[in-house]
């Protein structure tokens, strides 16, 4: 592993988690397609999916440790929200992670591609009234909230992603949760997915160590400073911001694969 590809590791791993920390999700919406298509592009060696989802699933561990971390105070962190959510998208995210080695490559990309598509409609529907709401007095339904975090969780553990690029929009549209508590309560979620994806990728041989640890030790410095940041910034542009992301992505993930 030379210098060069080692840098270019660090930096995918730096950008990807610190949007990931200011809009709440894991990053791999956005470190999949640069891991997967940045290294080759630069004459560095490739990574095939299986290798993208395992690298990114230990990463995404790691970048929401610090995401939560930096919003531990402020009221953000909706506990009860975080329970019924983060047990059953951890139990639906190790049957993903460990059932993906039955997929092929482009089984993942597909998989990808179709969470990536759904996410980039729903972040689009109109949110009225949500950031209004008292954050002491959010009430959501939690059969509803328990069956979509399981149902995400599968496909996140897939691809390696912990879920949070889907469950943010779910979160704001269908759960009706405002902005803040949705990027805060997302992370510590994603979390939880995270765990199940990881073990289902490291038990089926589908993690490369060393391009891992590098991501890891960037997202350490950089998610903590996106939640920050993200605490500065106007909810409306966080939401326009994540939104675009998510559609740039499912666009060039489907292109690829209709190509």
């Amino acid at each position: 592993m030379d210098f060069m590809f080692i840098v270019t590791i660090f930096l995918i791993g730096f950008v990807g988690s610190y949007v990931s920390g200011m809009l709440g999700i894991g990053g791999s919406i956005i470190k999949y397609p640069m891991l997967l298509y940045i290294p080759p592009l630069l004459g560095l060696a490739a990574f095939s999916a299986h290798e993208v989802s395992g690298i990114s699933a230990v990463q995404v561990f790691f970048a929401t440790i610090g995401g939560v971390w930096a919003y531990r105070k402020g009221g953000y962190l909706n506990k009860t929200l975080i329970g019924y959510m983060g047990i059953s998208i951890l139990i639906g995210s190790f049957i993903g992670g460990y059932g993906s080695k039955l997929l092929s490559e482009g089984g993942i990309n597909i998989t990808y591609g179709t969470l990536a598509l759904i996410a980039a409609v729903m972040m689009f529907i109109p949110k009225k009234g949500i950031d209004n709401i008292p954050l002491d007095q959010v009430k959501f339904n939690k059969s509803l909230a328990t069956v979509l975090a399981f149902i995400v969780g599968i496909g996140a553990g897939i691809v390696g992603a912990a879920g949070a690029f889907l469950l943010v929009p779910i979160m704001l549209v269908v759960l009706k949760i405002p902005t803040r508590m949705t990027i805060a309560s997302s992370l510590a979620i994603t979390f939880l997915s995270s765990i199940g994806a990881t073990i289902g990728k490291i038990t089926t041989g589908q993690v490369e160590y060393l391009p891992a640890l590098i991501m890891v030790v960037a997202s350490l410095i950089a998610s903590p400073l996106g939640a920050m940041a993200g605490k500065k910034v106007n909810t409306k542009i966080l939401q326009i911001t994540l939104a675009l992301l998510i559609a740039g992505t499912a666009i060039k993930i489907w292109f690829d694969i209709l190509s």
